[in-house]
């Protein structure tokens, strides 16, 4: 498209002439022609700064083994890279994975209950079990959790559904036990 835009300029046809004929706006075609002129060509031209040294097979290597577990670190991915010849700092291996979403982040970390502390709320739910729903919407729970279903965050209150809710708080326990466990790696309850 570009050299058709030149052949048709070094035939004396102006920028109007030239877009209409191809069907480009007339500043893409003053531009080419201003490329052509300056530089005597009309490729892309080699662009400025450093080019990266990792590869795109490197990059899809990081994103795999960080996938896989998530608690490796960059200086153990910076002796994985080694290994297949590409040498890069570990501060690079960190800023390409965070281009790729992949942040580097502390697991939560969140205290089970204890039984002494479980008896206690059963004991303060029974006492005021007839209390108004204003009530029970300024209590705060030192563990109240967001749930995510679906992709969509959704608070406790009364339109969300009672299965939902009573099927995540059964496995609660088992489930930050099993957490724990793996050390925030994958887990299997």
């Amino acid at each position: 498209m570009r050299t058709e835009v030149i052949e048709i300029y070094q035939s004396g046809k102006g920028y109007k002439a030239i877009s209409k004929a191809l069907g480009l706006q007339r500043t893409t075609v003053r531009a080419i022609i201003h490329k052509w002129q300056k530089h005597g060509t009309v490729v892309n031209l080699p662009r400025s700064g450093r080019p990266t040294k990792i590869t795109p097979r490197a990059q899809r290597r990081l994103i795999r083994e960080v996938t896989k577990d998530p608690r490796t670190t960059s200086k153990e991915l910076q002796a994985s890279l080694a290994s297949i010849k590409v040498s890069v700092h570990d501060s690079t291996i960190r800023k390409r994975l965070g281009k790729n979403g992949l942040h580097g982040r502390f697991p939560r970390r969140k205290p089970l209950l204890s039984k002494k502390n479980i008896r206690a709320r059963l004991n303060f739910a029974k006492k005021h079990l007839n209390d108004c729903q204003n009530f029970w919407e300024n209590t705060l729970w030192t563990d109240e959790t967001k749930l995510n279903y679906n992709n969509f965050a959704k608070m406790s209150g009364p339109k969300f559904l009672q299965s939902a809710v009573k099927d995540s708080f059964a496995s609660y326990r088992k489930r930050l036990i099993a957490v724990i466990a793996a050390k925030g790696g994958p887990t299997s309850y």
